[in-house]
């Protein structure tokens, strides 16, 4: 075999062999046997959320196990790919191979970003926060851009998506809107892309046709689980209830159902109106509410350790992602140094470059410190 060939595949074989090894395959096989007893159970679905978890939790664990040792086998087919084509000497064979290769690069690399989502609470479902910032009528029209991106990255990924509140802006677009990404390690991936992103593009509201600068601010936390223990005193808490509404004041129903909650002690206001009863539009507001507090509970105390170390805590989180439609075509993450000259691909939900690079990045902040 060609010896950079031979070299390359080496390559692949120890970083797969090393993602194995962090995944544990023997322990992941033996977690799906359990999950596959317990909800082979004729009780199971007696309690449904329970259910629900079990299912989940088994699909995604059969998941990952069949992605990795579908991988090794792959990797075991290439070496005879090559084998076999430079026997033939059969030059469509060896492009097949390097395509494949190529392929496999890219699927080991993306699956080693997994295994450095190992904080405390990267393995839990996605609360994303939208809200516009400077710039607008074009700010509020980024914010439903970045909102179409995320929620295209979601279906591309096959991860189901439940939006709990949309505010649209009078104009065009929105003010806010809060979703949850239903996938396991949503937040542990989806938390790189917290801060503000900047859009620069020749705006469609001026009638001027002039350059516009705008900013939207995207909050990811994790969704709070029934161990996690927030206690919300209900004196503290304002509740309002008010008529759901689409874009243009369209009514979504005619009750009603809709519900703000303002947190009184922190000023945190949160609201759901996914077209649901007043009494699950208060639930979900919450349990939104319980993970907003949890996850300020979580910085205060990060602060607290941040300033005993003595280096004033971590700015990254502020300005983080250009998204440049004119003069020229560019996205770049400020922090990573990541660029592609494709924006229209970035704003249709292909990101995971982006995710993968700040992934690695933070791993590497928090190895210095």
């Amino acid at each position: 075999m060609n010896p950079d060939v031979a070299a390359a595949i080496k390559d692949l074989s120890a970083t797969l062999t090393s993602v194995e090894a962090v995944m544990d395959l023997a322990k992941l096989a033996a977690d799906v046997e359990a999950l596959e007893a317990e909800a082979a159970r004729p009780d199971l679905w007696d309690d449904q959320e329970n259910a629900q978890k079990v299912t989940s939790r088994l699909s995604h664990k059969q998941g990952e196990l069949r992605r990795v040792t579908d991988l090794r086998q792959r990797l075991d087919d290439l070496e005879v790919m090559y084998e076999l084509a430079e026997a033939e000497g059969d030059a469509d064979m060896v492009a097949e191979a390097d395509a494949e290769q190529a392929k496999l690069r890219d699927e080991i690399s993306s699956l080693e970003v997994r295994t450095l989502l190992s904080g405390e609470y990267d393995e839990r479902e996605a609360l994303v926060t939208l809200r516009a910032e400077a710039g607008g009528v074009d700010a509020a029209d980024f914010a439903e851009m970045l909102m179409r991106m995320y929620l295209r990255w979601a279906e591309r990924h096959g991860y189901a998506v439940e939006v709990y509140d949309t505010s649209y802006a009078e104009e065009a677009g929105i003010k806010s809107a809060t979703f949850r990404i239903k996938a396991p390690y949503a937040y542990g991936t989806l938390s790189v892309e917290q801060g503000t992103h900047r859009l620069v593009r020749i705006s469609p509201f001026d009638n001027q046709g002039r350059r516009q600068t705008s900013f939207a601010g995207v909050e990811v936390i994790p969704v709070v689980e029934q161990s996690d223990r927030v206690d919300i005193d209900e004196k503290e808490l304002r509740i309002d209830v008010y008529r759901s509404s689409g874009p243009g004041g369209q009514g979504v129903n005619t009750t009603d159902s809709a519900v703000r909650i303002t947190h009184i002690p922190t000023g945190i206001v949160v609201s759901c109106q996914n077209e649901r009863s007043q009494l699950q539009n208060k639930a979900t507001a919450m349990a939104v509410l319980q993970a907003k507090l949890l996850e300020r509970q979580r910085q205060e105390e990060q602060a607290k350790i941040d300033a005993l170390k003595g280096d004033g805590g971590s700015s990254w989180g502020n300005q983080m992602r250009s998204y440049v439609l004119h003069p020229y075509q560019m996205v770049k993450d400020l922090r990573t140094e990541h660029e592609v000259g494709n924006p229209t691909a970035v704003l249709d939900g292909d990101i995971d470059t982006f995710l993968e690079a700040g992934i690695r990045w933070r791993r590497q902040l928090q190895g210095q410190s």
